[in-house]
């Protein structure tokens, strides 16, 4: 059944310059895929976030706004991180998940680049949210 898809996506006609690109990009590693895709991203003007996903960002932000004109909420904080533990992929990927608009390569140059704010201006549920996050995953957080 695999012999079979393969054989029809080679059926698909592609130029000889497509197919110099396939094989080139083929032969990247995780990391220099992504820094391609910035690098595209970047001279093309272009995001590779699907719009449905950007949406509901902008309407939570735009809630906030609309909470903290009317007075809801404490004190904003923002998390800093101040080490990374053993696991610096776990930290990596508790980043990811307290912001999914930082990319890969963010995300670990924060780690390299100590200390560095995760969160700014979080509502105290927020930040306390984020700082046990990259706790379990080993790290020290501090909380400002």
């Amino acid at each position: 059944m695999a012999d079979e898809k393969k054989k029809e996506k080679s059926d698909k006609k592609l130029s000889k310059g497509v197919e110099k690109l396939v094989d080139e990009v083929s032969k990247l590693s995780v990391l220099e895929l992504s820094d391609l895709v910035n690098a595209l991203q970047d001279k093309l003007g272009v995001s590779a976030m699907p719009i449905a996903a950007a949406t509901p960002a902008a309407q939570e932000g735009d809630a906030k706004a609309a909470g903290d004109e009317a007075g809801g909420g404490a004190a904003n904080q923002t998390v800093v991180l101040t080490a990374i533990g053993e696991n610096k992929i776990s930290a990596i990927k508790a980043i990811r998940e307290i912001d999914q608009n930082i990319g890969l390569k963010e995300a670990k140059d924060m780690t390299e680049s100590l200390p560095a704010e995760i969160l700014k201006d979080a509502k105290a549920d927020d930040a306390k949210e984020a700082a046990e996050k990259l706790k379990a995953a080993g790290c020290t957080v501090e909380l400002k």
